[in-house]
């Protein structure tokens, strides 16, 4: 080559037998080093050797004896090093060597010295090239402390910046080849800042990279048994890493992007509000260099229309898959049950967005404008009428079994508990199959009815509702959960909140039987006494055994102990517990119940009201009252 020395120049100096002439070599090597000429690169690596490569790296960090002309060019010794290391990477059969993946840690110990960033971009480019070429790569970086140094590093590197994109695919890796909730447990604080860092990169991109940011924060925030990482998020003094995700999840919603990437923000979306409170959706969007935020309402406007419209394409998805395309159609199970995710999480967002305009009504908070909120109601109202008709679908093809089914029920009975009276016409229609609706692991109904309870005890205080409830069968569906709440065979455990709901629904039917002009069903009545005087038993809770009590006197209104006994699903000695039981519900008189268990009558009323109707039929509670509480 006449225009300077060529490449054969240069490998003879590399296999020279003084460093100062390997040193001048590498120096070459700079210039046949910076394309994709793996063939050159190759010949250049093999020449110089792993031994002075790996001599040269150490010396420039100062491990190892080093001579004094050595410490003064440390420095220039190690850019040396790492920018000839980065090109060599770009040879894949290089960069997944044994030797390369040894570097990995003093890679990791370089990139913390923050050299500056051309130097910390070829160091990235590195662990990058390694940690893609190596089969083991990913886990050596994870082993090496990647996170620790990820998570000192990415806060400073440029917004944009190749370096940055780089440190994301790194963690994207990791992330990718070992278990999340391995490294939620393990490196929560870093995972933290991490998410911190790259929020903000969210927030500010406007390009491709930026979809590549919203899949990991979704991928990382929605994982499962993530409780460390939320605390560590909750312990960040900058809080504006929130702001950040909620800006750039707006971002995405408010524009023309592929639905595929609407539903990851939602998805995002519906993680920060578990992590942070309903209220997060509702925050100001005011952070450094964000031009143009959206304004608050607009925040809630545009999440809940997203949901709205995912709801009512899945629906229709799932309903043409379900009762419509070929059962044989390959794949058809799984795009199902790809569907049945994606409405979970659109179905979570609507719930919470219910959740947070009652907190701020019921507050009186006036966070969300009345104009808004008047928008809010006519697209829940019109999303509630969707789904109600995908569940006449439902019943129409005589399907009540499966969790899309149940979380239908769950949506509904959310939005009916703050407006009972909504969509009232269809809800009664169909009041009888919701309450027969089951998830896909339950033997009988139960969760539907649970879901419902709020919204049954609100119309049952009127005689209209308990008509309704008559009619569908509704009191039996409420005794049977009641009974699976506090039975002797009950293995479910739920809230003090669910089963007073039940029995103050009982208590508002029971109530007003005579005016509905309805009998009840003697099992189901035996079925419930035995339920009632289990969950009595031993407990010294006023609240229980005044709502027990008194439950079992509005059912000796419309039998006698002699039918009691007669009947085939009553055990004698279940009498003597309800006289006990009612012997202390008297003695309870004047104390003190939770707020949960006060209805709108009063239970002290009811049951000593009942005991004078239905004494005389009740010889054996008689004499056990007489005995315990001559007063009566």
């Amino acid at each position: 080559m006449d225009q300077g020395p060529g490449l054969e120049d240069c490998l003879q100096l590399l296999k020279g037998e003084r460093d100062e002439q390997r040193l001048v070599g590498l120096l070459m090597a700079t210039k046949f080093c910076k394309g994709d000429d793996h063939g050159s690169l190759r010949r250049v690596y093999d020449a110089v050797g792993v031994s002075f490569l790996d001599r040269l790296l150490k010396t420039g960090m100062g491990k190892g004896t080093i001579s004094a002309k050595e410490g003064d060019n440390r420095d220039a010794y190690l850019q040396l090093s790492v920018t000839i290391l980065a090109a060599f990477c770009r040879v894949p059969e290089i960069a997944s060597s044994k030797d390369m993946v040894s570097k990995v840690p003093l890679i990791l110990e370089i990139l913390l010295k923050g050299l500056g960033l051309t130097f910390s971009e070829e160091c990235y480019e590195i662990l990058f090239l390694v940690s893609t070429a190596s089969e083991d790569g990913p886990a050596i970086l994870y082993e090496s402390g990647g996170m620790n140094v990820l998570a000192s590093c990415m806060h400073s590197l440029p917004d944009g910046s190749h370096s940055f994109e780089l440190a994301m695919k790194l963690v994207q890796l990791m992330l990718s080849k070992l278990p999340l909730d391995v490294i939620n447990m393990e490196y929560p604080s870093e995972l933290s800042r991490v998410v911190a860092a790259i929020a903000r990169q969210f927030a500010l991109l406007h390009n491709a990279l930026k979809f590549e940011v919203l899949h990991l924060l979704a991928a990382i925030l929605s994982s499962k048994n993530a409780a460390p990482l939320h605390d560590a998020l909750h312990s960040l003094l900058d809080d504006t890493w929130a702001i950040y995700i909620r800006v750039g999840i707006m971002a995405v919603l408010q524009n023309r992007v592929a639905a595929s990437e609407k539903l990851q923000a939602l998805v995002l979306a519906e993680s920060m509000m578990s992590i942070l409170g309903e209220n997060w959706l509702v925050g100001q969007n005011n952070v450094p260099n964000v031009q143009d935020s959206i304004p608050v309402d607009r925040s809630l406007l545009l999440v809940l229309e997203s949901s709205r419209v995912e709801v009512a394409v899945l629906l229709n998805d799932i309903a043409y898959l379900k009762y419509e395309a070929s059962k044989s159609s390959s794949g058809t199970a799984g795009t199902i049950l790809s569907r049945k995710r994606d409405l979970a999480t659109a179905f979570s967002l609507i719930e919470k967005i219910i959740k947070l305009i009652s907190t701020d009504t019921g507050s009186g908070g006036n966070i969300i404008s009345e104009s808004t909120l008047t928008k809010v109601i006519a697209g829940l109202n019109e999303t509630i009428g969707v789904v109600l008709e995908f569940l006449q679908d439902a019943k129409d093809h005589g399907d009540r079994k499966g969790d899309d089914l149940l979380a239908s029920v769950r949506i509904i009975g959310s939005y009916l508990a703050e407006a009972p009276s909504a969509c009232g016409e269809k809800v009664r229609e169909l009041l009888e199959y919701i309450l027969s609706v089951e998830g896909e692991d339950e033997p009988s109904p139960f969760y539907s009815v649970c879901f419902m309870l709020p919204m049954l005890c609100q119309i049952t205080m009127e005689v209209g509702g308990c008509k309704i409830l008559a009619k569908t069968r509704g009191y039996y569906a409420v005794v049977d959960c009641l009974g699976k709440l506090i039975g002797p065979d009950s293995q479910i455990v739920e809230d003090d909140g669910t089963i007073f709901l039940a029995c103050d629904t009982v208590i508002n039917f029971l109530l007003k039987r005579g005016e509905i002009g309805v009998q009840l069903d003697a099992s189901s009545s035996a079925y419930l006494l035995r339920a009632l005087v289990y969950w009595a038993e031993d407990v010294n809770d006023p609240s229980i055994i005044m709502m027990s009590s008194s439950i079992c006197s509005l059912i000796f209104d419309s039998t006698s102990e002699e039918s009691l006994l007669n009947g085939p699903d009553f055990d004698p000695s279940i009498l003597n517990n309800l006289s006990q039981l009612i012997v202390r519900g008297l003695a309870t008189c004047g104390q003190e119940m939770t707020d949960d268990a006060k209805s709108e009558v009063d239970l002290h009323q009811i049951l000593t009201a009942g005991y004078c109707r239905w004494a005389d039929r009740f010889p054996r509670i008689k004499q056990a009252v007489e005995m315990n509480q001559p007063g009566f």
